[in-house]
């Protein structure tokens, strides 16, 4: 379906997936947090301009006060950290070659440790290829 968003006239861009991101954390929010935490969160406050009790708040799972999208851009501006948009593209922009590429590479993977495996577990040759 064409996206109203971009046209013919625009760039592709190409990205370089880290699949383990959506692995490593719970939510984009989960991931600015690791980011904020790691820089620490006195500095980053005063660059978001809030303070560092209001911003653990929003970077925790209080149901009242969430990080918003305009935080989460402004601490990218003043951050650099992008992690938390690649955790956006790497869980829902994966390209499904990619994803058939990788569970045909596991799957590769445990055939091929298979009969050392039915072996170990006891059951000779003729057991397994019955």
């Amino acid at each position: 379906m064409p996206s109203r968003v971009v046209g013919d006239s625009q760039r592709q861009l190409t990205l370089a997936l880290d699949s383990s991101l959506p692995e490593t954390y719970r939510s984009a929010r989960d991931c600015i947090a690791a980011g904020v935490y790691r820089r620490g969160l006195k500095r980053i406050a005063s660059e978001l301009d809030v303070s560092p009790g209001n911003l653990s708040v929003a970077l925790s799972d209080d149901p009242h006060r969430k990080l918003g999208l305009d935080e989460a851009e402004l601490y990218t501006q003043r951050t650099g950290d992008k992690a938390w948009i690649y955790y956006l593209v790497a869980k829902y922009l994966e390209d499904a070659g990619a994803s058939r590429d990788h569970a045909v590479a596991e799957l590769t993977q445990i055939l091929t440790d298979l009969p050392g495996k039915l072996i170990a577990a006891g059951l000779s040759a003729k057991q397994w290829r019955k």
